[in-house]
């Protein structure tokens, strides 16, 4: 093969996966809708679901940015006694992985009342935008006391 040639091949697989990369790198912790995945309490290890939602991370043993989302999570979880913070391990619960088709770690999955899967994230998401996709408040909002 010729040297040019060579080269040439090489300088377009090197930009072709830069801006692979590039793109995979932005999508990263992003909302994307959910596919019409559902799960139970039992299949989470809870009694019952929650009223309001439930924050679903999977993890894994090797995942860098997983306990950190697992604290963003709680976080939020702990602000509501409606929400609930669900973390299962990819290893143990892969037939629920796979169901939700987890491609990598953290995947964040927020169920509703129902188990049904309404937003997904793949990788970290951020905890703005965890917040953003949650169902409303089951509270009703609080109506001023008027006396006359």
């Amino acid at each position: 093969m010729d040297l040019l040639l060579a080269l040439g091949v090489a300088a377009a697989l090197l930009a072709g996966t830069t801006v692979l990369g590039v793109l995979m790198k932005r999508r990263e912790g992003r909302a994307a809708a959910a596919k019409g995945e559902r799960a139970d309490a039992a299949e989470l290890d809870l009694d019952t679901l929650p009223a309001r939602a439930t924050l679903l991370q999977f993890s894994s043993e090797f995942c860098s940015r997983c306990p950190g989302t697992a604290r963003a999570l709680g976080e939020i979880a702990a602000t509501d006694a409606d929400l609930a913070h669900v973390e299962l391990d990819v290893a143990t619960h892969h037939d629920l992985a796979a169901r939700f088709r987890v491609t990598q770690t953290p995947t964040v999955v927020v169920l509703d009342a129902d188990g049904n899967a309404v937003q997904r994230f793949a990788g970290a998401p951020m905890r703005a935008d965890v917040t953003a996709a949650l169902p409303p408040s089951l509270e009703r909002p609080r109506t001023p006391c008027v006396t006359t």
